[in-house]
């Protein structure tokens, strides 16, 4: 599988739209996409109502299913299906360290439907060492042209982040929008007769980094259109704003684990739950 694009199949309208994504991503890419259902454990309450041998008929039928309809809008991608033996955060954390990109479905906030969808979507998100991208059952589902948007943040490495976006928006030939969320101190929300206008006298500093960040890439995509803003307020909301006519939004995510565990931070918590298009998370250092 080192060449593919892994897709956590559940049965669910938001992993069929993953799988549909993920199939125009792995053309745009000419790499091979691999679909696998992981199974999951059984309550011991409902071991009596629920047997693995049709849990496994029900996932092999619906892998077959997903794929021989790929399979027939994309002639020349070769799709290949797997049935990951059991607990599916594990097993699907170890199928996408093998690939290129793991896909998975999305949801809205306060929606419930599918192992993917809720808690071990976004603990398998928090701990891949790949980017993973998640997709939203509404909207537009196949990587259309338009804007790849990106979060970027003084305080994080940005290679990674802007290394992935330049090659999606390459692949799509889209452009590059850029945002950077100045996040205002308390104070200065008091008003202009208390304090010193905290916006205008850091945004020149802001806009001078985030060109400096850009130069490579702009030298390396001279075709691409690129544009960088600095808004004030919260980095989540301008994401989700930026996201409204964008073909993809990419956010960064800590590659190293806290005391806590794997985790994700509140901007991409917020984008992944708000976001009408898809969003992809790109680890970092």
């Amino acid at each position: 599988m080192a060449r593919s694009i892994v897709v956590g199949l559940d049965g669910t309208e938001q992993a069929r739209a993953a799988a549909e994504w993920a199939a125009e991503e792995a053309r745009l890419r000419e790499t091979a996409l691999h679909l696998v259902y992981a199974k999951e454990p059984v309550p011991e309450a409902l071991l009596s109502l629920v047997t693995r041998e049709s849990e496994e008929d029900w996932a092999e039928e619906m892998l077959v299913r997903t794929a021989a309809a790929l399979r027939a809008r994309h002639p020349a991608l070769s799709v290949t299906t797997r049935l990951l033996p059991a607990g599916p955060v594990p097993e699907l954390v170890a199928v996408a360290e093998e690939s290129e990109l793991l896909v998975l479905g999305s949801r809205a906030l306060g929606s419930v439907a599918g192992y993917l969808l809720g808690s071990v979507g976004l603990a398998v998100a928090g701990s891949v060492e790949r980017p993973v991208v998640l997709v939203r059952a509404v909207g537009r589902g196949t990587a259309p042209r338009g804007t790849v948007v990106v979060g970027t943040d003084v305080r994080q490495p940005m290679d990674a982040v802007l290394g992935f976006s330049f090659e999606e928006a390459a692949r799509r030939g889209a452009r590059v929008q850029v945002v950077y969320a100045q996040q205002l101190p308390l104070y200065a929300g008091l008003g202009p007769a208390m304090v010193p206008d905290v916006r205008a006298a850091a945004a020149p500093e802001v806009r001078r980094w985030l060109d400096e960040q850009l130069e490579p890439w702009r030298a390396k995509y001279p075709e691409l259109d690129t544009a960088a803003r600095v808004v004030a307020g919260s980095a989540g909301l301008a994401l989700v704003e930026a996201a409204d006519d964008a073909a993809l939004v990419v956010v960064g995510r800590r590659s190293r684990r806290s005391a806590l565990g794997a985790r994700l931070g509140s901007v991409a918590h917020a984008v992944l739950h708000h976001s009408p298009v898809p969003v992809a998370l790109v680890p970092h250092d």
